[in-house]
């Protein structure tokens, strides 16, 4: 999986959000510690693990 592709896609809005299994969850943790733009990622907790994934500005605000 190209976590990395899927950040940058939150972030930019293409993708709204992405939920990861929680057995996938410690690798997109992983990436998002060496992400660039970290500070633009909120991640909600699930009943069951599952994580939700969302970008908290726009790159508008980024730019």
């Amino acid at each position: 999986m190209d976590y990395q592709k899927i950040l940058d896609q939150l972030v930019s809005g293409e993708i709204k959000e992405y939920e990861v299994k929680p057995e996938d969850a410690f690798e997109l943790q992983k990436t998002i510690r060496n992400y660039g733009k970290r500070q633009y990622i909120t991640g909600r907790a699930k009943r069951g693990g599952s994580i939700v994934y969302t970008a908290t500005n726009t790159g508008k605000q980024m730019m």
